[in-house]
């Protein structure tokens, strides 16, 4: 039964994107026939006045469709409410119109979160230097010991949230063989002390190891502008961890690849965290929705990201897009090869979970 949560995450995801596209194309009095969820064989539909509503049985995504390449349609082809007959600022508004549903959706998740259950909060302020790696360490001549509790970096102080340890390590990355002056507590004496990272720009580091100043805990907001503020914060996060995931991916490519989980290592992974922490599916919604939301913007065919860029080069060529047949040709080939590829990681993730759980695959 966990893992119908995590399922039901994703098909909400997916109609989201989906409603998207739908209401920036209604919004603006575009004409739409199909609103579909999932692909391949009709599970359940309904025909409205203007549009027919399917669900579909492979949950892999969905699409809206257009009439303007419905041959059964009725509408003529001069209709100036037709997608293709819309100037190409308007057409831009509906294929970006998913990605933005899904950040809007994603910072709503997380605002949500916060109000119901509460900020992520340790008692006492810092972080908390829990081991000197090396005697040669920067932070080991700079002076720090095992067990100080860092108060604030170049001026920079560290509250009682979650996020001191990933602001003090990216304080220390930015500012590689630079020195980064500190204000330690040892006990109950406070001294200031000035350490250089060490490592290329970017990546400075200074050999410690890093902790909270306590177990964390939840607490309740004190007012609206803190659960927006940390619903911000929290956003941001998200995002920037995702986009540095994409470009490691792409960099580096023979290393990370493995790393690659499909649907169903999503739904596994989702299912674990609502076993542990119920509070947890929140976060893990807001994660998969940024993914979605940054995936589907990549200038890929068969992607929102793709279509972008055919509307990109019709404006570059005067307003004059390319031929329909090629732009056809590469969207098709690029949804043959996104399918194929979600069933590929579908086999995959199976595989894996058979192997951790010791079952033998016959």
């Amino acid at each position: 039964m966990s893992a119908l949560p995590a399922i039901a995450v994703l098909a909400i995801l997916i109609l989201v994107h989906e409603l998207g596209h739908f209401m920036a194309a209604r919004i603006q009095g575009i004409h739409v026939n199909r609103f579909s969820i999932g692909f391949g064989p009709v599970l359940w539909k309904y025909q409205g006045k203007q549009t027919e509503y399917a669900l579909r049985a492979i949950p892999l995504g969905g699409y809206v469709g257009f009439p303007d390449d419905d041959e059964e349609s009725n509408i003529p082809l001069d209709d100036p409410n037709l997608m293709r007959n819309r100037p190409i600022f308007d057409r831009a508004i509906v294929i970006s119109a998913g990605v933005i549903a899904n950040f809007v959706f994603a910072y709503l998740v997380l605002l949500v979160m916060t109000l119901s259950v509460g900020i992520g909060s340790v008692d006492q302020p810092g972080v908390r230097i829990t081991k000197i790696l090396e005697p040669n360490a920067p932070a080991a001549i700079s002076g720090l010991q095992a067990e100080d509790v860092v108060l604030s970096a170049n001026g920079i102080k560290f509250d009682t949230s979650l996020t001191t340890l990933d602001r003090f390590q990216s304080l220390i990355a930015k500012n590689a063989n630079e020195k980064v002056d500190l204000q330690v507590m040892r006990g109950e004496q406070l001294i200031d002390l000035t350490v250089m990272p060490n490592g290329a720009a970017g990546k400075g580091k200074i050999g410690v190891r890093l902790d909270f100043t306590g177990k964390p805990h939840r607490r309740a907001v004190r007012n609206l502008g803190e659960a927006f503020d940390s619903a911000t914060q929290s956003f941001e996060r998200l995002v920037v961890m995702t986009v540095q995931g994409l470009r490691q991916l792409a960099t580096n490519f023979q290393n990370t690849a493995s790393q690659l989980s499909g649907p169903v290592a999503i739904v596994a992974m989702g299912s674990e965290l609502v076993k542990s922490d119920a509070a947890a599916l929140f976060d893990f919604t807001a994660i998969i929705s940024i993914n979605l939301a940054i995936i589907n913007i990549l200038p890929l065919p068969a992607l929102d990201g793709g279509q972008l860029v055919f509307l990109a080069i019709e404006a570059l060529r005067g307003g004059k897009p390319l031929p329909e047949e090629f732009q056809n040709n590469v969207m098709q080939g690029g949804l043959v090869l996104l399918l194929g590829l979600g069933v590929v990681m579908i086999f995959k993730d199976s595989f894996n979970l058979i192997q951790q759980s010791g079952i033998s695959p016959l």
